[in-house]
């Protein structure tokens, strides 16, 4: 298999990269080539697909498979899909569950009304972004393309630095805040089953839109939290917290405590999306143990979280000290 990754050197696009080499396929990515590195035998086109002329590179190329991680402007992800419709035989493109349109009820699934959005925009926050970005690919490729709607990427190599805090805090030892109830149901992906999916669907040629992550109850915080201690063997003792508390301590889930979202919150339902479509498609997902483990080998190997591809502001993740000890005081 030829594949073409737009992208490429950051969290998803770089376990794509890494899956297909291990595949033996041909592999060529494109991007701006500040970020990041590629594994050897990977050809590398240089190119900024948002300025003038900025796909010149890719001319004349010809792929069985492209995977896209777009995240800026529709009308960027339209340019591409209409200056390679005749390069490319199948599109594959990186989408969120954020496209869904408010409420986030429990029970989404890929009919679901989603954001409006135009897909020859240039601006918009991510939702719309995303969202225009799936119109766009999908009025040049048609059933050619494959919408893989993602949501909770977890595993090595993340640069959001969500299950990293959680490791590193669980390393420091003591007494650590658990935003109960453990167990509260967490549905993610594990990065490397989504890179596998999205190559073994990509190159069967199946189109459509997807929900690409877990079951609802693939783990729960309790798992999760507990696979922390156990592969760090720090000193730590989960402090099981009820949701109430910390809320009113002014805590914020999903930034402040990473990967929990508590019953009731506006955006609870996108973890708790309907998953049939995506596992009668072939989607299999490791245990989260595996995950735990292989994100902490990676984070101690390199140190620190990287900074993310085209966006390396990622924002404040993880309670502060201070924080976590008054609400656990209270």
């Amino acid at each position: 298999m030829r594949l073409l990754v737009l992208g490429g050197t950051g969290f998803v696009g770089g376990a794509t990269v890494t899956e297909a080499v291990r595949r033996g396929w041909s592999v060529t990515v494109f991007n701006r080539g500040l970020h990041g590195t590629v594994p050897p035998g990977v050809h590398r086109l240089r190119g900024d697909r948002g300025a003038p002329d900025g796909l010149a590179a890719l001319a004349g190329g010809e792929w069985d498979l492209l995977v896209d991680i777009w995240d800026g402007a529709p009308r960027a992800a339209g340019d591409a899909a209409r200056a390679l419709v005749d390069a490319v035989g199948h599109y594959v493109y990186v989408s969120s569950g954020s496209v869904y349109a408010d409420p986030a009820a429990a029970g989404l699934d890929e009919d679901s009304p989603v954001v409006d959005a135009d897909p020859d925009s240039v601006d918009g926050d991510y939702p719309q972004l995303k969202s225009g970005a799936e119109r766009a690919v999908r009025e040049v490729f048609g059933q050619r393309a494959l919408v893989a709607r993602a949501g909770l990427i977890l595993g090595p190599g993340e640069d959001i630095g969500r299950l990293p805090w959680w490791l590193r805090r669980v390393e420091r030892g003591g007494d650590v805040l658990a935003p109960g109830p453990a167990d509260l149901p967490v549905q993610y992906i594990d990065v490397r089953d989504l890179a596998g999916w999205m190559l073994d669907a990509g190159a069967e040629r199946v189109g459509g839109t997807f929900n690409a992550i877990g079951r609802r109850a693939q783990t729960t915080m309790g798992e999760l939290l507990g696979a922390c201690v156990a592969v760090t063997g720090a000193d730590a003792r989960l402090c099981w917290t009820d949701p109430a508390s910390i809320l009113a301590a002014g805590v914020q889930p999903w930034s402040d405590l990473p990967i929990w979202l508590p019953v009731g919150h506006p955006y609870r339902g996108l973890l708790e999306r309907d998953v049939t479509r995506v596992f009668a498609a072939g989607l299999t997902c490791r245990p989260v143990v595996e995950t735990v483990e292989d994100t902490w080998r990676w984070l101690r190997e390199v140190g620190t979280v990287p900074p993310r591809a085209g966006r390396p502001d990622r924002g404040s993740i993880g309670l502060a000290p201070a924080r976590e000890a008054a609400v656990l005081s209270g």
